[in-house]
C-alpha cells in the first residue's frame, strides 16, 4: 500500500492504536497530521521527530471552529482516520445526563465534525478515504451491558459511517469504520490483569486493517463496519 505524497489526518493519533497507525502510514510513505489537546500527548509520542509528522496542538475536536481550522491547514487531503473518543463503563442507573452527553460528544460529535471537514477538502481534490472507529458493542448490542451510553454512542458512529458512505458514493470518497473488541494495550492490561491477553487483537494488526481501508488500494469497499476482534 503506497501512501507516498498523500496527506492523512489521524485524530487520537498519539494513543496506542494511533501510534501504530501513524507508524504504518509513515512506513508506507504518508505525511501525517496529528492533532492533540494536551502537551503531554505530544511529548510522549514516539513519532514526534519524524519530518513527515505534523503535530498540531490545542485542538478541541468537539468545537466546530477548531476542527475547521485543522482541516483548512491541509491543502490536499487523501484520508482522515478518526480514533479520538472516550470510554465509560457505567450501568444505566449510574449514568447521568452529563455522562451520556460526554460519550456523545467525545465519540459521535468528534467523528461527525471531522468527517464533515475532511469531506469538504476531499471533494475539492477529487476524492479520498474516511475511516471511523466504532466498537464491538456497536454491532453486538448485548456486549454493551454495563456501558450502555458508550454502546449507544458507538452504534451511532457505525450508523453515521454507513449512511455517509452512501451519501458520498458518487463523489470518490469511500467511508468505512472498524469495530474493535478489547485491544492489547498497556492500559487495558492494567485494567484487566487477569484477562487472556493473547486473544486480544494487537494494535499493529488492527492498524493494517485501517491502512487498507484508507489506502488507494481500496477501490470498492465502502459502508462497511469491519469487526477486528482477533480471537476474543
Amino acid at each position: 500500500m503506497d501512501f507516498h505524497d498523500r496527506h492523512v489526518v489521524v485524530t487520537g493519533g498519539t494513543g496506542a492504536l494511533g501510534t501504530a497507525i501513524v507508524g504504518a502510514l509513515l512506513a508506507a510513505g504518508a505525511a501525517c497530521h496529528v492533532p492533540y489537546l494536551h502537551q503531554a500527548e505530544a511529548d510522549r509520542f514516539p513519532h514526534r521527530s519524524n519530518t513527515r509528522v505534523k503535530l498540531i496542538g490545542d485542538v478541541e475536536l468537539t468545537e466546530e471552529a477548531a476542527v475547521a481550522r485543522l482541516y483548512d491547514g491541509i491543502p490536499t487531503l487523501w484520508a482522515s482516520i478518526h480514533l479520538a473518543g472516550g470510554f465509560a463503563a457505567k450501568t444505566v442507573t449510574e449514568t447521568g445526563k452529563r455522562d451520556l452527553m460526554q460519550q456523545l460528544e467525545t465519540n459521535v460529535v468528534t467523528c461527525v465534525l471531522c468527517s464533515r471537514e475532511a469531506v469538504k477538502t476531499m471533494k475539492r481534490s477529487g476524492g479520498g478515504r474516511v475511516v471511523n472507529v466504532a466498537a464491538r458493542p456497536a454491532l453486538e448490542w448485548r456486549t454493551g451491558a454495563g456501558m450502555t451510553a458508550y454502546a449507544a454512542s458507538k452504534a451511532a458512529v457505525a450508523a453515521f459511517s454507513v449512511a455517509l458512505a452512501e451519501e458520498l458514493a458518487k463523489d470518490g470518497v469511500l467511508v468505512n469504520a472498524i469495530a474493535p473488541s478489547i485491544m492489547d494495550t498497556p492500559a487495558n492490561r492494567q485494567a484487566m490483569p487477569k484477562a487472556d491477553f493473547a486473544s486480544w487483537p494487537k494494535v499493529e494488526e488492527v492498524a493494517q486493517t485501517v491502512l487498507f481501508l484508507a489506502s488507494p488500494d481500496n477501490k470498492v469497499t465502502r459502508g462497511a463496519v469491519v469487526p477486528v476482534y482477533g480471537r476474543s
